[in-house]
């Protein structure tokens, strides 16, 4: 299978000497000779909920352990630009989709699949790892039961609350798991809620300025279309509901246009609304917020209660085994969060009270604010890493054996 390469790592680093230990255990990951180093398969991706947790914990390795880390996914997933980006090397398979696609489709994947796990053998056997981190999504399966059959120590990552169809068939088979709601420890043998990996910039964020709030709304990179097509036809009536407020609108690059054009014909005062296409400081934006209106994708809520932050969670209705609302309602449980579904948004009046409501109580608010920290897990990399350094050095014979086979 083809194999994806990249130059070194473009993030900036805290001190010279980190960059420096870091750079070389990418040079010596790709030229294979040190067999001394902890090797550290990752295998999964998809979305940026599994790709960017697991970018943190193999960043995390080479900094504290010098490890040499190889990356295996799909050509499809989000791991393809991002994992070659981050200066890590990342093989490619083929396998198919099992969930909402044709019974045609489920079939023909069924049938590649021992193609995809011979695949992974061949990797596995190849790499010579020490331990294999399966982080969901469409490669994650088919590695961890080459893994699994080899009998080297596996440890799944599953930031939802609802894990996803590849970890449900291996939870219990896996040596150890790594999780980010007490909801899904119960997939699992040897569950830790370690949380997720979030930037620490979220953890220190300042109160928001005093005066009147501010409502952000973001539906994630792209955008979410439903919250650009429902708000313009609240706003004008939000803003005279709740004296002082701005919003913040992030609408995603295709649609800022339109979503511009209807916020300003609701007759919305100009000056109290922005729509932008995307933010690169998300912190800062997190900073100035007193309540946040999104979708409950892994990372969104990770960060929410990294910062801090109350918030509207509206789950995206198509996500898979219905994770997003099952990642809501943990937040609604802790008191973090208030829920609406999807269909809710079909009358407007009800997001309107809903947000009222909200940001008419600072209060309620404040309330939401401590609760949404008790979920939070700073140190969530430096946790997850440790495992599965522990996890390779019980079982220090595994790689030995395996270079024999």
């Amino acid at each position: 299978m083809p194999e994806a390469h990249a130059n070194l790592p473009l993030e900036k680093p805290d001190h010279d000497d980190r960059a420096s230990r870091y750079q070389t255990s990418v040079v010596l990951s790709r030229k294979g000779k040190d067999l001394g180093q902890l090797r550290v398969l990752i295998a999964g991706g998809g979305t940026g909920g599994h790709v960017i947790p697991a970018l943190a914990v193999a960043r995390e390795l080479v900094e504290s352990q010098a490890a040499d880390v190889l990356f295996i996914g799909t050509q499809r997933g989000m791991e393809i630009r991002l994992v070659p980006e981050a200066g890590f090397r990342l093989r490619l398979i083929e396998v198919g989709q099992l969930k909402n696609v044709s019974l045609v489709t489920r079939l023909r994947t069924l049938i590649n699949l021992p193609r995809s796990i011979a695949a992974c053998r061949r990797m596995i056997r190849e790499y010579q790892p020490d331990v294999v981190f399966g982080v969901g999504g469409y490669a994650s399966g088919p590695a961890m039961a080459a893994a699994l059959q080899l009998k080297l120590p596996t440890m799944a990552f599953e930031p939802n609350a609802m894990p996803g169809l590849a970890n449900r068939l291996v939870g219990k088979r896996v040596q150890a798991a790594a999780v980010n709601f007490p909801a899904a420890t119960a997939y699992f043998r040897n569950a830790e809620v370690t949380g997720i990996p979030v930037r620490p910039e979220f953890f220190s964020l300042p109160a928001p300025p005093p005066g009147p709030p501010h409502l952000l709304v973001f539906g994630g990179s792209q955008g979410a279309r439903l919250f650009n097509n429902t708000l313009p036809k609240i706003a004008r009536d939000l803003l005279a509901a709740v004296p002082g407020l701005t919003i913040l609108h992030q609408s995603g690059v295709r649609h800022a246009i339109p979503t511009e054009e209807a916020y300003a014909a609701s007759g919305a005062d100009p000056a109290r609304w922005t729509v932008k296409p995307f933010f690169d400081d998300m912190p800062a934006r997190f900073a100035r917020a007193n309540l946040v209106m999104a979708r409950s994708g892994a990372s969104t809520v990770a960060e929410l209660a990294a910062a801090g932050k109350p918030a509207l969670l509206v789950p995206f209705a198509a996500a898979a085994d219905d994770h997003q609302k099952r990642n809501a309602e943990e937040m609604v449980r802790a008191g973090a969060a208030l829920m609406l579904n999807e269909w809710d948004l079909d009358s407007p009046t009800q997001l309107l009270n809903a947000l009222t409501d909200l940001l008419r109580s600072p209060e309620r608010l404040q309330a939401m604010s401590t609760a949404a920290r008790t979920q939070a897990h700073p140190g969530a990399a430096e946790h997850i890493a440790q495992r599965l350094v522990s996890l390779a050095g019980r079982k220090s014979g595994a790689a030995s054996q395996l270079r024999s086979l």
